[in-house]
C-alpha cells in the first residue's frame, strides 16, 4: 500500500496501473480510504480498468463516491452505473445529494432507473431495500444441460451463481438448488427432479434484522425475496447481510449507551451532531437522577444521626446498577439471538431470582464482615447486608424483565440497557437502604 501511494505521489502512473491489477478489490478500496487529497482519489480511480472500477466504487463511502462522480464525464458515469449491481446502485443514489442524483440518473438506462426507483420505494431497513434484482432463475421443465446453458448466459450479470432458484411462468418460486446439485446430476435429468421444493423465503417488507436471523439459522448464501403476489423479485446475499449485522450491532451499542443511532462515521460527524445525538438521553438521565437527590434529602435526619450511612451509598447504587446491567445485557443478547422469547418472561424472572440470591448472599456476607471489623457495629453491618440483598434481587429482576417488556411493546430491547436501569435501581436502592436502616437502627 505504501509503495502504491509513493508511486501515486511520484506520478508513475503506468507502473501504478500495473500494480493495481494485482490487488484485491477490497484492498484497492482500503487504499482509497487512506487518501485525503481529492485529486489523488480521482487519478487513482481513473487508473482502474472499467471492469474493476464499478466494484471498487461500491466499496467506497458516500463522500468519496460523490467526489469521484463530480470529477467524471457523463460517459464514465454511464459505464459505472451499468456495471454496478442494482442494490449497490440504489444505496449509492440514496446517499447522494439531489444534484448528483439528477446527473447520475440521467446517465443511467431507463430499465436500471426503474429498478433503482423500485428498490428505493421499499421501507427503510426492509428486505426489499437491501435485495438485488440480479439473480439466476430457471424453469423446472429444463434439463440439467439446458439449465447450464441458461446459467452461462446470465452468470455475467448475476450477483451470485452458487444458488439457483426455480420459477414457473408467473415467476412464482417452485424450488431451489445449488450449482453443486447441477454438477452432480446427469445432463438429461429434469430440474424438477433434483430441485428442493421446500424453499425458505422472505417478503419485500420483512425487517432486515429478521432476514439476518434466517441467514444465521439456515446458513444461507442467498435468500429469495417475494412480493405481495408471491413472485420472485430479488435475492438478499450473504455480503448484504454482513452489512446488516454490523449496522444492527452498531445501533444496539449506541442505544445501550443512551445515544441516538447514526449511520455516519465517527470522525466525519460534527461535534454539534454528536452532541445533538446524546443530549436528549443525558437530559433525561440527569433529571431522573435528581429524583435520587430528592429521596436522599428526605432521609437527611438519618445522615445526621449516623454519618457513616452516607459512605455506603455509592457502593449500593453501583452494585445495583452493575447487577441490573449484567442481567439486561444477557437478556438483550438472548432476545437478539432468539434464545429468549416473550413467553419466557417468567422463566427469565425465576432464573434471575436464583442468580440474585446466590450473588447477594456472597456480597452481603463479605460486606457484613468488612463493616463489622471496620466500624465495630454488627447492626450497621446487618443494614448493609440486608440492603445489598434487596438491591441485588430487585436489580436482577428489573434488568432481566425490562428488555422483554420493551420487546412486548415493540420497542428495541437495547433501550432498556445500563443508563435507564441504573437510574431506576439507584432510586430503589436509596429508598430500601434508608427504610432498612430506620427499622434496624431506630432512626
Amino acid at each position: 500500500m505504501e509503495d502504491i501511494k509513493l508511486e501515486l505521489e511520484n506520478k508513475n502512473f503506468q507502473e501504478l496501473k500495473e500494480q493495481l491489477k494485482n490487488l484485491n478489490i477490497a484492498d484497492i478500496a482500503t487504499l482509497f480510504e487512506s487518501l485525503e487529497e481529492p485529486q489523488q482519489i480521482i487519478i487513482l480511480f481513473k487508473l482502474l480498468s472499467k471492469d474493476v472500477a464499478a466494484d471498487v466504487f461500491s466499496f467506497l463511502n458516500s463522500d468519496m463516491q460523490e467526489t469521484i462522480i463530480n470529477a467524471l464525464k457523463d460517459k464514465e458515469i454511464e459505464h459505472i452505473m451499468a456495471d454496478l449491481y442494482m442494490d449497490d446502485a440504489a444505496d449509492f443514489v440514496q446517499e447522494m445529494p439531489a444534484n448528483v442524483v439528477k446527473r447520475v440518473l440521467k446517465n443511467t438506462t431507463k430499465e436500471n432507473r426503474d429498478i433503482i426507483n423500485k428498490l428505493l420505494s421499499y421501507p427503510e431497513n426492509s428486505a426489499g431495500s437491501i435485495m438485488t434484482t440480479e439473480f439466476i432463475d430457471i424453469k423446472q421443465e429444463l434439463t440439467v444441460d439446458e439449465a447450464f446453458k441458461k446459467i452461462k448466459k446470465k452468470a455475467t450479470d448475476a450477483e451470485t451463481v452458487g444458488t439457483i432458484f426455480v420459477t414457473d411462468s408467473k415467476r412464482k418460486i417452485q424450488g431451489v438448488l445449488s450449482i453443486k446439485d447441477l454438477i452432480l446430476a446427469n445432463s438429461d435429468d429434469k430440474i424438477e427432479n433434483i430441485m428442493n421444493p421446500n424453499v425458505v423465503y422472505s417478503t419485500t417488507h420483512t425487517d432486515q434484522e429478521e432476514v439476518s436471523k434466517l441467514f444465521d439459522k439456515y446458513d444461507f448464501y442467498a435468500l429469495p425475496i417475494i412480493d405481495t403476489e408471491n413472485r420472485l423479485v430479488g435475492i438478499v446475499t450473504v455480503d448484504d447481510i454482513m452489512d446488516v449485522v454490523k449496522e444492527e450491532a452498531t445501533e444496539d451499542m449506541e442505544i445501550m449507551a443512551a445515544i441516538s443511532p447514526t449511520d455516519d462515521p465517527y470522525l466525519k460527524t460534527s461535534a454539534f451532531t454528536h452532541a445533538k445525538k446524546r443530549i436528549f438521553w443525558l437530559l433525561f438521565l440527569t433529571l431522573s437522577a435528581s429524583i435520587t437527590g430528592a429521596i436522599m434529602s428526605f432521609f437527611e435526619d438519618a445522615f445526621v444521626a449516623i454519618p457513616a450511612l452516607v459512605t455506603f451509598i455509592p457502593m449500593l447504587m453501583g452494585t445495583g446498577g452493575n447487577c441490573g446491567s449484567q442481567s439486561a445485557t444477557l437478556v438483550i443478547r438472548g432476545l437478539a439471538l432468539n434464545e429468549i422469547t416473550l413467553k419466557d418472561y417468567f422463566k427469565v424472572a425465576f432464573k434471575e431470582f436464583k442468580v440474585s440470591l446466590l450473588v447477594s448472599s456472597v456480597l452481603s456476607i463479605v460486606n457484613f464482615v468488612i463493616v463489622w471489623i471496620r466500624y465495630g457495629d454488627p447492626l450497621l453491618g446487618l443494614v448493609i447486608a440486608l440492603s445489598l440483598v434487596i438491591v441485588v434481587i430487585i436489580a436482577e429482576f428489573i434488568g432481566g424483565g425490562l428488555p422483554i417488556l420493551a420487546k412486548k411493546c415493540k420497542l428495541d430491547p437495547a433501550i432498556m440497557a445500563a443508563p435507564i436501569i441504573s437510574t431506576l435501581v439507584d432510586c430503589i436502592a436509596i429508598v430500601s437502604y434508608f427504610l432498612i436502616a430506620s427499622a434496624i437502627l431506630g432512626l
